[in-house]
């Protein structure tokens, strides 16, 4: 592996034990570029696109206000390619909004300096 290669290796290999243990915030803290940007789903709504880490953290904090209970999750080990990686992940959970949803999504990360710059989400978000 090129150092480029082992350098997005390192960022993906410590992402996925963060996610792991359920360290999101230290993850953020960690991992990610002030300017990051994040999207979820389609992200084809204009809300489902999130710029910087200040909302980042923000739309992370709403995410675990909601939050009951974790019946359990997973994270795949990552998947890397010239800039980028991807991790598959599942969690069931119990939200305050939505009853207990067990839902899995392939996560995909830019990095660039060492650093994660862009973060998007892809689950289905029907119900069947």
């Amino acid at each position: 592996m090129d150092t480029k290669t082992n350098d997005i290796a390192a960022v993906a290999n410590r992402l996925v034990e963060l996610c792991r243990t359920g360290q999101y915030d230290q993850a953020q803290q960690e991992l990610y570029a002030e300017d990051a940007v994040s999207i979820e789903g389609t992200g084809q709504d204009a809300g489902s696109i999130t710029r910087g880490m200040a909302a980042i953290r923000d739309k992370g904090k709403q995410w675990a206000d909601n939050l009951v209970e974790v019946h359990g999750g997973s994270v795949s080990d990552p998947v890397i390619a010239d800039g980028w990686f991807s991790v598959a992940m599942g969690l069931d959970a119990t939200y305050k909004d939505m009853g207990r949803v067990a839902m899995k999504e392939i996560a995909v990360y830019q990095v660039r300096d060492g650093k994660i710059t862009h973060e998007q989400f892809f689950y289905n978000t029907d119900k069947s």
